[in-house]
């Protein structure tokens, strides 16, 4: 029965739900904003990381490499998007 009981994503959700009470709490206390934004960023992004090992499986496939080229691509992606849109629309770059 022990190997039925999924225990690996029972203590991913834990994990999740206290890495949201943090984020929760960065709210609550009131605090600055550049550490509020510290904490919310690295919740964030421990959280992100929690929900794509523990729930989509993204470490159980045969062609890892593929998998996780393919997330950094992504991330890639979003990044220069998030950057280029900053640099023409809020830090003014005049072509």
């Amino acid at each position: 029965m022990k190997e039925l009981f999924p225990r690996g994503h029972v203590m991913g959700f834990i994990f999740s739900l206290v890495l949201t009470a943090v984020a929760l709490a960065v709210v609550v206390w009131d605090m600055s904003y550049a550490v509020g934004m510290t904490v919310l960023l690295v919740t964030a992004f421990i959280q992100a990381a929690v929900q794509l090992v523990m729930f989509m499986h993204a470490g159980e496939s045969e062609d890892k490499k593929s998998v996780y080229t393919n997330i950094y691509y992504a991330v890639f992606i979003a990044l220069v998007v998030v950057f280029g849109t900053l640099l023409t629309m809020v830090w003014g770059y005049q072509y």
